[in-house]
């Protein structure tokens, strides 16, 4: 476990393979840390060099108060990778981390040699709804939405297993201070004018059961960006990389062998 100084506050981060390696830089959904890509470390192909974080307010990286912005979350990426002086990474967000990676890839094009964005958007959901969510959990903390979050996060055979309970753990046991950040910084967040800026290699990946963000919405925001490629895992929710780790794996063995060149 280590932390860093990044944009003021401490990130937990953590690196895997080769540190000489191509660098792969993973980013979190909203209510999961690093943890969340557990399962793809020994499927990744070998030579690659794994960096992992925890979004500010999640896991054990440093809580700020809330509220957050889009540009706060950007910007610790945005330290963290200039801290390990990475260069023309791969990065892979998934949800509020691929809305991340559509920001810092526009803002720093030097760091982002090619983008995975996976179950996310340009822009997700509207400030109603967060505002809703927010509401709800001010009054009933995290316990009060897990089972509806669940619900979007998982498929029917998934949540019918005994991981489950993991996952609805790793959620509530996020501090709220952060969970609310971030569901500020989301609210407020509608990326579409600079991710249509984007020319960079890019795989956008959904999973067909995704309650969070449909494949259409994935599929709509990978248009914006030319040349990029959309991969849906059938049967899988809003986070197939827990639920179909191998098949995940093989869009992103297949993705980094056609940018070694990047």
């Amino acid at each position: 476990m280590r932390m860093i100084a990044a944009n003021g506050i401490g990130l937990h981060w953590r690196e895997d393979g080769d540190p000489a390696g191509r660098a792969v830089v993973f980013a979190n959904s909203l209510g999961t840390d690093l943890r969340l890509w557990e399962a793809l470390l020994p499927l990744l192909p070998d030579g690659v060099r794994v960096i992992r974080y925890d979004m500010r307010g999640h896991g054990l990286s440093d809580c700020p108060p809330a509220p957050y912005t889009m540009a706060d979350l950007v910007a610790d990426a945005e330290a963290l990778l200039d801290a390990l002086d990475i260069k023309a990474c791969v990065f892979i967000g998934l949800s509020i981390g691929g809305m991340v990676a559509q920001g810092l890839a526009a803002r720093r094009p030097d760091l982002i040699g090619a983008l995975v964005l996976s179950n996310t958007a340009a822009k997700m959901g509207d400030a109603a709804m967060w505002q809703a969510r927010i509401d709800a959990i001010e009054a009933g903390g995290l316990g009060a939405t897990a089972d509806a979050v669940m619900d979007r996060w998982f498929s029917p055979a998934f949540r019918a297993g005994p991981d489950l309970a993991l996952w609805r753990n790793m959620l509530v046991r996020t501090p709220v201070e952060g969970y609310l950040g971030c569901c500020h910084a989301i609210a407020g967040a509608d990326l579409a004018a600079s991710t249509c800026t984007l020319a960079l290699p890019t795989l956008a990946i959904a999973g067909s059961a995704d309650g969070a963000s449909p494949p259409e919405l994935v599929r709509a925001t990978a248009a914006m960006i030319p040349g990029s490629r959309l991969a849906v895992i059938e049967g899988a929710g809003h986070l197939p990389c827990v639920e179909a780790p191998a098949a995940y794996a093989d869009l992103l063995d297949t993705f980094l062998k056609d940018t070694a060149h990047v």
